[in-house]
């Protein structure tokens, strides 16, 4: 059977499907691989644009592992299956009347992969969704289960945090939630150089917010939310146009002129910075965090020190302009709190996130690859689960806990049954070679 990622940016075809519904599945699927030498990877819901879940040997579906498992209303946590979408999880929270403290935008992802990839939201006082974990257990190469929190396996637990699922199959997280609240969402659209000047105060004035540079435009689109106690809007015609009309049906259709029509993409982005408008409205936080995305791209992100921000989206402003990329995306900042997690890009650093989209369909390589190295100039440390062209090499100089990760790894799948052939490329790949290679002849012998 093939598989696809949601933008259609690669596919694979496994060997072996496995559709776990429970722990002892989960289990079995672990010790498969141990026994018979082949690579496992997990899948969550494939929204990644990376090759993380590619293999072609093993992969492991979590379609039928969702749901939670304990709430603890005393302690505000909850245990939850590692296959759960963030939006099941977020209706079934709100059933008992608790939230996550902050989510990203998007809400399809498994709760395993938008954790083990780095994913985040916005906000200089919230991390990584990964820093709401307070245990997980992983299931180990030898059949483990590793019961992992700061006071657990320590360090397990921030190595697997954000280790791609290059560590185990993670079977359980819980997770430290808040009383359930609302939001209230307010767009504004303002200069770029206001945007710029305007930034940290803006920042510091508001829970979360982020905005939208549109290239070829002067035109920045903030979104800011702040907690309210605000009754919740009924239905209006303006959210509808805003969320479905225009960020979807329109933006699909300039998207495919622009796809037609290359040369059109200055005028697609003025257009596009024309039709925006400042609006308000309030609902539970999990309505307002997550927006429909029914028009399909490529991704690349990446994580820079917040103090280089200002300089990085002006020289991408100018390269963009200088280059005339054939882009009718707008670029999303966002920004985040350091963390202590290893492989986080936020690790130790107030962070601000740049990313690019391409639609998909449209050639992404030079635009991709001239803002990398904009990025990479600044620091830059790529999103796992979005695009980038990082060699091992260079990824061992981000992280000042690289060395020890990959110690941690190999201790922990000394056969590497966690690895691929694009984890290979991404950690050490003479090392995994070896040890597949002994792992054979031993089952050989």
């Amino acid at each position: 059977m093939e598989f696809t990622n949601w933008s259609g940016a690669f596919r694979f075809t496994p060997e072996t499907v496995l559709r776990p519904s429970n722990p002892q599945e989960l289990l079995a699927c672990v010790l498969l691989a141990a026994r018979t030498g082949k690579s496992l990877r997990v899948m969550g819901s494939k929204h990644s644009f990376s090759e993380l879940i590619a293999t072609p040997d093993i992969a492991v579906s979590l379609d039928s592992y969702q749901g939670i498992l304990s709430v603890d209303q005393s302690k505000q946590q909850a245990t939850v299956k590692s296959g759960t979408t963030l939006h099941q999880l977020s209706a079934d929270l709100l059933k008992v009347g608790l939230m996550m403290e902050n989510l990203g935008d998007i809400d399809v992802q498994s709760l395993a992969g938008s954790i083990t990839t780095g994913t985040h939201g916005t906000g200089i006082e919230f991390g990584t969704l990964a820093t709401q974990v307070v245990g997980l257990t992983l299931i180990t190469a030898q059949g483990d289960h590793l019961i992992c929190s700061e006071t657990q396996n320590g360090d397990v637990f921030k190595a697997a945090l954000v280790s791609l699922g290059s560590l185990g199959l993670i079977s359980d997280i819980t997770l430290r939630l808040v009383p359930a609240y609302k939001l209230k969402f307010v767009q504004r659209i303002v200069n770029f150089k206001t945007g710029l000047t305007q930034l940290e105060q803006c920042l510091a004035d508001n829970r979360n917010f982020e905005y939208f540079f549109f290239p070829y435009t002067d035109i920045i689109q903030t979104k800011s939310l702040n907690i309210t106690t605000e009754p919740v809007d009924r239905f209006s015609i303006s959210h509808y146009l805003n969320d479905l009309v225009l960020e979807n049906g329109v933006l699909k259709l300039l998207c495919e002129w622009c796809r037609i029509f290359p040369s059109s993409a200055r005028m697609i982005n003025r257009i596009c910075g024309w039709g925006l408008s400042s609006f308000t409205k309030v609902n539970w936080a999990t309505q307002i965090y997550a927006a429909p995305r029914y028009v399909k791209f490529n991704e690349m992100e990446y994580n820079i020190p917040r103090e280089n921000f200002k300089d990085a989206i002006q020289e991408v402003a100018a390269e963009i302009e200088k280059k005339r990329f054939e882009v009718c995306f707008p670029l999303e900042c966002r920004f985040v709190k350091a963390d202590d997690i290893w492989l986080s890009p936020a690790y130790q650093r107030e962070s601000a996130y740049i990313a690019a989209h391409m639609y998909k369909g449209m050639d992404h390589r030079s635009y991709f690859a001239a803002l990398e190295a904009i990025f990479r100039n600044h620091g830059g440390r790529p999103h796992w689960g979005k695009m980038h062209s990082q060699t091992a090499e260079e990824l061992s100089k981000l992280y000042p806990m690289w060395d020890r990760f990959q110690k941690l790894r190999l201790e922990l799948d000394p056969q590497g049954i966690f690895m691929s052939p694009y984890l290979q490329s991404l950690f050490n790949p003479k090392t995994w070679q070896t040890r597949r290679i002994e792992h054979s002849e031993k089952l050989a012998a």
